[in-house]
């Protein structure tokens, strides 16, 4: 059994021996268990607790009524689960008081997969506008992606804030090929009309980028035509071949001049704002496909823990927040904010989350151990004959 399922039997067999110990776990909620039977019974405790069960107010041993009302409870929700399952869970715990330790093993595993997942749906989105010629999918998931990753810091009770990581992870995005298809033909129309109407690059410079561009060489194309619109001298075919070779691109295999004929001669009457926002759209798509990828990978490296794996999430959605500022722009409107994420109703205060950082050293004033009296003796908690799940 790996770390994480350790973790889920042994804090639910703390809260079984000692009800006293949710006390400690407001800021954990059923849903960052992974199992569907540990849900449905934290639930159940959290739920008995509320309900003042008899069990609290007991001044003898914890009756056995307390672990037999729960399983009863989460029965309801969830198939398989026995008493001799939560005899199992009772015995899985090292010890009572380090509830709040396992807990927060249990928050962390919740973040990697909740990151993880979110960062799924981001991709499958930015793959669906992609193919769609839409952004709106994408930025809604990336919206709801930030919020996610803000409230999961809260829990954890860190500040979310954007930091590289060490070694940046991949940004491949299985979006389709650079050169082919309806991208790379946006790409060479808008460099043939920002060839043949030098005036049209006011319309775009303001907010399109060479890295906008999904074939590397179209970007160095379009990087050579803001050169010299920046310097206003004369753009066509053979000062834009000559601001090449001054980059060395000729040089180093990046263009040949039959390339750039090729592009030149490709013209077509359209707007250089028309086909610029074309391309813009791809790279919207594109860069929030690459966050995509390095999130996942982020989360899936078990060494990153939470707070890090958070802020290096919200770092890789950077890039993705410039080019969606600069789409904005391209559109005359104004970029969206993310939704703010406040806490639902019923949730803890700000100044209870750093419980999930708590150590297995008890508290000052705090009982965070069961008094032997209250322990259920061997004999009630044995199980029956039948198995556990």
């Amino acid at each position: 059994m790996n770390p994480l399922m350790s973790a889920e039997q042994a804090v639910l067999g703390a809260v079984l021996l000692d009800p006293e110990q949710l006390t400690h776990l407001e800021w954990l909620a059923a849903g960052h268990f992974y199992r569907p039977v540990h849900q449905a019974l934290f639930d159940a405790l959290r739920k008995l607790r509320n309900d003042g069960h008899p069990a609290l107010s007991t001044d003898g041993p914890l009756p056995l009524s307390w672990v037999t009302d729960a399983v009863g409870e989460a029965g309801q929700h969830v198939r398989g689960l026995t008493a001799a399952y939560a005899h199992t869970l009772i015995q899985a715990c090292p010890r009572i008081e380090h509830a709040p330790v396992y807990g927060r093993m249990v928050l962390e595993g919740a973040i990697h997969r909740t990151v993880a997942q979110h960062a799924i749906r981001l991709h499958q989105a930015a793959r669906a506008d992609a193919a769609q010629g839409e952004v709106e999918g994408a930025l809604r998931t990336a919206d709801v992606l930030t919020g996610v990753l803000t409230d999961l810091a809260r829990r954890w009770g860190t500040d979310p804030r954007p930091v590289p990581p060490t070694a940046a992870p991949s940004a491949t995005t299985d979006l389709p090929p650079a050169h082919t298809g309806p991208v790379a033909e946006d790409e060479r129309f808008l460099l043939a009309v920002l060839t043949e109407q030098p005036k049209a690059m006011d319309e775009v410079v303001a907010w399109l980028r060479p890295g906008d561009f999904a074939d590397p060489t179209h970007g160095q194309l379009y990087r050579c035509l803001g050169a010299l619109h920046h310097r206003g001298e004369p753009i066509d075919r053979i000062t834009l071949l000559w601001e090449a070779q001054r980059r060395g691109l000729l040089a180093d295999g990046t263009l040949s001049s039959e390339q750039l004929t090729a592009v030149c001669e490709g013209m077509v009457p359209g707007s250089a704002d028309w086909f610029g926002q074309r391309v813009m759209r791809s790279s919207v798509t594109r860069t929030a496909a690459a966050s995509a990828r390095a999130i996942r990978t982020l989360a899936q490296d078990e060494v990153l823990g939470p707070g890090r794996l958070i802020n290096h999430a919200l770092h890789a959605l950077g890039p993705l927040d410039e080019v969606r500022a600069r789409w904005a722009t391209a559109n005359n409107s104004l970029a969206p904010k993310p939704p703010t994420s406040t806490p639902p109703a019923g949730e803890p205060p700000p100044a209870r989350v750093k419980a999930a950082r708590a150590r297995s050293t008890p508290h000052l004033g705090a009982s965070p151990t069961a008094p032997a009296s209250r322990l259920p003796t061997p004999s009630a908690i044995r199980p029956p004959s039948r198995g556990h799940p």
